[in-house]
């Protein structure tokens, strides 16, 4: 009995060891295999035996990672003080690379990041910052895929998320964005009229031209105020009011001095040319 209980627990500590021994990699993943500390293999995935003790297996993710770079106090080429975020998008392509020239690939890719985001952010103003930020991310994808090739990391994307300025620089854009929105409606408004300036002038003159026309534009406008509820009604007199011959002037004038006494007609002409004028408003001249 000592001796089969022996090898029982000699069976399961065989057993416990092979199911230690077994490595399962991941589609997505790559495993480095060391043995005694030197690198010997690329793991691609499925299952593995890994020697306890002997051996060890390190595994790299190869799927498409996203990195987040923290706010970076920075100076622009005109000395303002921003804070700067952005995410940087990469995948790892060569995991021998990336585990045995590194210590820690994904922190040095951050610092990377950070520095190449400081340097591009000082050596531009802040205007082209704010409004041309995919110049400035591809500008700094650059700098970093530059340094990350020999790390056998791709930098897929790189991407400015937020710049923080400070509140008086906040007010100043504020300021200047709403004094180009109203130059802008300045010059609307100024072209409007300006438009408006020459229909009515094309209008003025097919009025002239046309007879009558005076005459039924008035009738409208009376029409238009009629519908109002107020009690001011404003009559207007056809400017064609001036085109009577001299023949019915005579006639207006015949008529209405017909009554008038002989102690009228020894008026001076001041009076004779006041009492002259009709109820259209303009002066009636006499024949000789």
């Amino acid at each position: 009995m000592p001796f089969l209980d022996c090898c029982l627990s000699l069976l399961f500590i065989i057993l416990v060891i092979l199911l230690s021994s077994l490595q399962i990699i991941m589609q997505y993943q790559r495993g480095l295999k060391f043995r005694f500390g030197r690198f010997v293999g690329l793991l691609q995935p499925g299952l593995h035996v890994v020697i306890p003790i002997i051996e060890r297996v390190e595994i790299v993710d190869m799927r498409l990672m996203a990195l987040d770079i923290t706010k970076q106090e920075t100076l622009t080429k005109d000395n303002i003080s921003t804070s700067i975020n952005a995410i940087i998008f990469y995948r790892v392509t060569d995991p021998i690379k990336a585990v045995l020239n590194l210590q820690n690939f994904t922190l040095a890719l951050f610092q990377q990041g950070q520095a190449a985001m400081k340097e591009v952010a000082g050596s531009v103003e802040l205007d082209k910052l704010l409004y041309d930020r995919d110049a400035i991310s591809e500008k700094i994808k650059e700098i970093v895929s530059r340094e990350t090739d020999d790390w056998g990391i791709d930098i897929i994307a790189l991407k400015i998320q937020d710049i923080e300025l400070p509140a008086d620089m906040k007010k100043a854009i504020a300021r200047q964005a709403q004094a180009e929105r109203d130059r802008r409606a300045t010059i609307l408004q100024s072209l409007g009229e300006a438009e408006a300036a020459k229909l009515i002038a094309q209008a003025s003159e097919i009025i002239n031209s046309t007879p009558g026309a005076m005459h039924l534009r008035t009738l409208n406008a009376l029409n238009v105020l009629s519908s109002d509820k107020t009690n001011t009604i404003t009559y207007v007199l056809p400017i064609e009011a001036e085109t009577f011959d001299e023949e019915e002037e005579w006639n207006l004038t015949k008529d209405s001095g017909s009554g008038n006494t002989s102690t009228n007609e020894k008026t001076d002409e001041n009076e004779q040319e006041k009492d002259n004028k009709s109820s259209f408003g303009f002066e009636i001249r006499k024949k000789a």
